[in-house]
Order: structure tokens, then sequence, then C-alpha cells
């Protein structure tokens, strides 16, 4: 049996990652490894680690990385101290290939000791661009030292080609959360409601919003003018998602709670809803706002219009149903109000997700196995300039 080690640092990483665990857990031919590292493991973003233990999977290593602080120092001597642990544990576990999804500082480290270590990577949700944040470096990086690609649309597969990577590493199978979706029993309103203790209202909104990395000290003032905005549109209920581990964050969750202690007759939060609640509250808001990847991944599917704040997601290709507002108190007012608008709902039904491909987890292992015996580390760089390409290896 080969080992697969899946590693995992946030709440909604794990989350997009859960039907490819259980595929990987199932499978006779594959040996699960998994590790959770990063923000499941710190009790003020909620110790998610709990939630895979309670959904029956094994942590192989829990990996403490975090200091307290979310300044640029602090996020740095966290990097270091993963890629000192992550060495540690590869040789403890000994995977025969680690499956590593997205952009964040913690996966970056942990490809960093496994590219050292000659263990091959697959990696999820390469080729996108997120302009407004460090991560987008890292992305690209990773990409780099993997030897599997797994994209969600074909652009993204092409860009990965793009870098340098062979084309028949390169697959486009869609975004993972998206098969969540498709595969999960969402819960009924009332029971979201009941186990939430909130009731929707007229008109209720999803609110999640990162800080733009690459911007200097910009957290704090954008935020205000999203709360500033909220208050301004009538009849509207919120559900705030807390950020996660990234540079000025911590400012955002305290004026999430500041501003949630004064409005608490419509207005709730959460450090983490989990998987579950999450996607069954996307399929019962009216819309989704803020700066997160899942407005613009997930939210079309459930037909949700979403109103994209800033620059972070700078770049991602996009749905119909998603509204881009300058971080600006009237831009965002005038987008919600767009959103929430006949002009937009009208339309939400017939609008398409791009990043929808179908059985994604299933086409990830199947070609996980198949390369299983012809991985070759030491791969040449695939130069697009006067090669002729395959069909089916556009760029």
């Amino acid at each position: 049996m080969k080992k697969i080690c899946v590693i995992t640092g946030t709440r909604a990483e794990y989350g997009l990652l859960k039907p490819l665990i259980k595929k990987i857990s199932n499978d006779t031919d594959l040996e699960l490894q998994l590790i959770a590292t990063g923000m499941h493991l710190s009790p003020e973003f909620g110790s998610t680690h709990k939630e895979i233990e309670e959904d029956g999977f094994t942590i192989n290593e829990k990996i403490e990385i975090l200091v307290s602080s979310d300044t640029p120092i602090g996020i740095s001597k966290s990097m270091g101290l993963a890629m000192i642990s992550f060495s540690e544990c590869f040789s403890r576990l000994t995977p025969d290939l680690i499956v590593a999804l997205g952009d964040r500082y913690e996966i970056f480290a942990a490809v960093s000791s496994a590219s050292v270590a000659r263990i091959p990577v697959a990696h999820l949700h390469g080729g996108e661009t997120t302009e407004g944040a460090f991560d987008e470096a890292f992305r690209h990086s990773v990409t780099k030292m993997s030897y599997l690609h797994f994209t969600s649309t074909e652009e993204y597969r092409n860009r990965v080609i793009q870098l340098g990577e062979h084309p028949s590493r390169v697959f486009n199978v869609g975004a993972i959360g998206v098969e969540s979706i498709k595969t999960l029993d969402l819960l009924s309103k009332k029971e979201l409601e009941d186990l939430i203790h909130f009731q929707f209202g007229k008109y209720t909104a999803l609110v999640t919003f990162h800080p733009v990395t690459l911007e200097e000290n910009t957290a704090a003032e954008q935020f205000k003018n999203i709360l500033e905005a909220l208050d301004d549109i009538d009849n509207l209920k919120i559900i705030f998602t807390k950020t996660n581990s990234d540079t000025g964050g911590r400012i955002i969750n305290k004026m999430i709670d500041k501003y949630v202690a004064k409005n608490n007759h419509k207005s709730i939060s959460f450090v983490s809803m989990g998987q579950l609640k999450y996607l069954s509250a996307l399929q019962y808001v009216d819309v989704i706002i803020g700066n997160s990847s899942s407005g613009l991944l997930e939210a079309p599917t459930f037909h949700k219009p979403t109103v994209n704040i800033g620059e972070r997601q700078l770049g991602r290709i996009q749905a119909e149903s998603v509204i881009n507002s300058n971080p600006i108190k009237e831009d965002i007012i005038k987008s919600i109000n767009l959103a929430l608008s006949p002009k937009v709902t009208k339309n939400l039904p017939l609008i398409e997700n791009p990043y929808e491909n179908g059985d994604t987890s299933e086409k990830i292992i199947m070609n996980i196995k198949e390369f299983f015996n012809n991985i070759n580390l030491k791969k040449s760089f695939y130069n697009i300039m006067g090669t002729k390409i395959k069909d089916g290896d556009s760029i």
C-alpha cells in the first residue's frame, strides 16, 4: 500500500479536502496519513482539529507552528518552525506522496520540506491568482516544487504548464469544494437556524473578510467601511465568519466581536462554522460579502450573488454572479443593493459556475495511482516557446 499524506492547516482547507480524504481512507490500495497544523491546533481559531477527529479520521501528526503574533515577523517565525517540524515529521511517517492544497504559508513550508526530502507532491488549485495577497507567490512556488497538479479550470491548467510543468502531469479536475456541495446532505433552513441559534431575516448576508496582505495596514480601515455599509442596508441580518491567521487578521476579529456585541439582534459570528453548517448557510443566505475565495468558487453553484470587496481575489476567474466593489463605504452599499435587486436575482438561476467539473476527488486518486510507479523528480522544464502542443495540451 502506498502512503498518501494529506496536510491541512485551516478549517476551510479541511472542508475542501474532506471528500478526497474520505476516498483515500476507503481505497484498498492506499494508506491515509493525515497531518493537522496551523490554525487547527489553536484555541483562538477554534481548535478545529477536533472536527477532523469527530469525522472519524485519525490525525497521525499534530504540528504546532503558530506564535501569538500576526505580524510579518510572527508569520515568518511560524514558517521557520513549520519547516523544522515538517522535516522531522516526514522522517517519521515516510510518506510516498504528499497532497497539499492552495497557497498558505504553512503549505509552502511543508512542501519546501518535502522537496528537500525528495517526497513527491500532488498540488490542488495551482495556477490561480490572488494578486492582493503574498500567498500568490507561495502558490506558484508550490507549483514548481510539486510533481502532479490538479487545477480547477482549464485556464489555470494552462498557467501551470506556462510555469514549465509538463502537460501530462497537469489535470483540470474542477474545484474540489464544488464536489462537497453536490454530495453533502445539507441542513434544512430550520435545522441550520436551530443549530446556530440565529434566525434568518428578510435579507441575510454571510460576511468573511481577510486582510489584503500585500497592502500595509489597510485591514482596519477597509473592514470599518464594510461594517458601516452593512448598517446602511435595511432589513439585513449578518453571519460573520472570522479571518484566518494572516497578517492583520486579529484586528478584524476584534472588530467583529465589538460589532456583534453591539448588534446581537441582527448579527452573529463564528470562529469556525464547520463545513456542513457553512455550506448550508451559503445555500440560504441572500448574498455573500467580503473577499473569501468561497464567494467565487462555491457560491455560484448555489446561484447566490457575491460582493467581492477589494483586491485580495484580484485575477481569479469569476462567475457572472460576482459583483466587484472597491473597499469604500459608498461603493460597498451600492454593490450590496445591486446584489439584492431583481436586476441581479432574476438571472441567478441561469448562471454557471466555471469551477464545476464533477467527480473531482475520484479523478485525483485515479491519476495519483496511475503515476505512482513512474515518478521521476528530475523534472525537465517544459518550454512552451517553439513547442508544438498536442491536442488537449492547449496553452
